[in-house]
């Protein structure tokens, strides 16, 4: 069984979490949650994600997580191979965090 990625397509944080998936050779089952269909705020949508937000990953075991960035650090750490991607050097890591954070904070905020 393979973990679970509740998404929209067109979504760029989506998309990031597929792309991160792909490079470590990691299949999803991918879940399309239709905003305009308030699909979002179901009841059973709102119990594996409370902020109602997408991407959300529900991983085998039952265990879900969102905000692309959680799940690209999460995936990386549980699935890949070796820790390139995700150094477990603390910084090393550091640097990577460094990265995604600005993305979330000052580079996503500008394009808005």
């Amino acid at each position: 069984m393979c973990p679970t990625l509740y998404m929209l397509a067109a979504s760029p944080p989506c998309r990031a979490v597929l792309i991160t998936a792909h490079a470590i050779g990691l299949t999803l089952d991918k879940k399309e949650v239709y905003f305009f269909r308030d699909e979002h705020l179901t009841p059973e949508y709102q119990k594996l994600n409370p902020q109602r937000t997408i991407p959300t990953l529900v991983d085998d075991d039952g265990f879900a997580i969102w905000d692309s960035h959680a799940i690209m650090a999460y995936l990386v750490s549980k699935y890949a191979k070796d820790d390139s991607l995700y150094p477990k050097d603390l910084k090393k890591r550091a640097i990577i965090n460094q990265r995604l954070f600005f993305e979330s904070s000052a580079a996503f905020f500008h394009m808005n």
